[in-house]
């Protein structure tokens, strides 16, 4: 059984924490209370779903440890930062990928709930950059999930149901397969001219030629793409309309909002039972 269970959840770097979240509350998720990490300057705001989430990365005290998300912003601006796979035990993927695999730490931020202040806390195994071409990412074993997720924080006014995966620009995808079939098995691999999908447990992880991602997203500049599934796409679209999101013309029955209106990503909304 392979030892990562999928993809936990992306991460969104963002300029202004909680210009970021009045962005997100107005595309029509509901955003959880601010998090904080111990020891460090960064702090979060997350979009949770059932089973994976959205994470809103900011700086909140620059003077403190920031891990280099000061020098993203200023070179790179806004965006897809790269995602956290899921893992049951953190120990367990160090061990089986030994070789592009940093050992487990562990990190807990403080979550500023109206009833009091909690801290969630996690066990973290980074790749290194072989281990995942394209893409920056490492794993995350949640030691506290009962603190993770309420009930309210589920419901999304645009009917937002949770992820179907991450589509990145790649100059070459095929290039990237064998690293991602080390990772999570040949199965999982689907590859065809300047296109590679990699199946994660639940989530897929799509990477496309420029080529490719002009005709899928006409008029958009290259940027990572993020999937939401939504349960009507009808109502999502009527629902941003509502408070003046700008959706974009692509083929096919999808939703489509541009980076300037979902912090430098690709928002793409899908129904629910034509996902993936």
């Amino acid at each position: 059984m392979n030892s990562i269970t999928g993809i936990d959840h992306t991460i969104i770097g963002v300029a202004d924490l909680e210009a970021a979240r009045a962005s997100w509350t107005r595309l029509g998720f509901t955003v959880t209370p601010r998090g904080r990490h111990i020891g460090w300057g960064t702090g979060n705001y997350c979009v949770m779903f059932p089973n994976d989430y959205v994470e809103l990365l900011g700086i909140i005290d620059a003077s403190q440890f920031v891990n280099n998300l000061d020098r993203l912003l200023e070179t790179r601006g806004e965006g897809f930062l790269g995602l956290a796979f899921g893992a049951a035990d953190s120990g367990a993927v160090h061990d089986a990928f030994p070789e592009v695999t940093e050992a487990p730490k562990d990190l807990a931020r403080l979550l500023e709930l109206p009833e009091g202040t909690v801290a969630p806390r996690f066990s973290l195994v980074h790749f290194k950059p072989e281990a995942t071409p394209g893409l920056s990412a490492f794993c995350c074993a949640h030691l506290t999930p009962e603190l993770l997720r309420q009930p309210d924080w589920l419901d999304h006014a645009n009917g937002a149901t949770g992820l179907d995966g991450m589509t990145i620009p790649a100059t070459d995808p095929a290039t990237l397969a064998p690293a991602y079939a080390r990772l999570f098995g040949d199965g999982a691999i689907r590859a065809g001219q300047g296109r590679l999908e990699v199946r994660t447990e639940a989530l897929t992880l799509r990477f496309l030629s420029p080529e490719r991602m002009a005709r899928r997203y006409p008029g958009l500049e290259p940027a990572a793409v993020m999937t939401v599934t939504c349960r009507d796409l009808a109502g999502t679209r009527e629902f941003l309309a509502s408070r003046a999101v700008r959706t974009v013309a692509v083929p096919g029955a999808r939703v489509v909002v541009s980076p300037e209106d979902a912090n430098g990503v690709i928002l793409e909304f899908a129904l629910e039972s034509a996902a993936s």
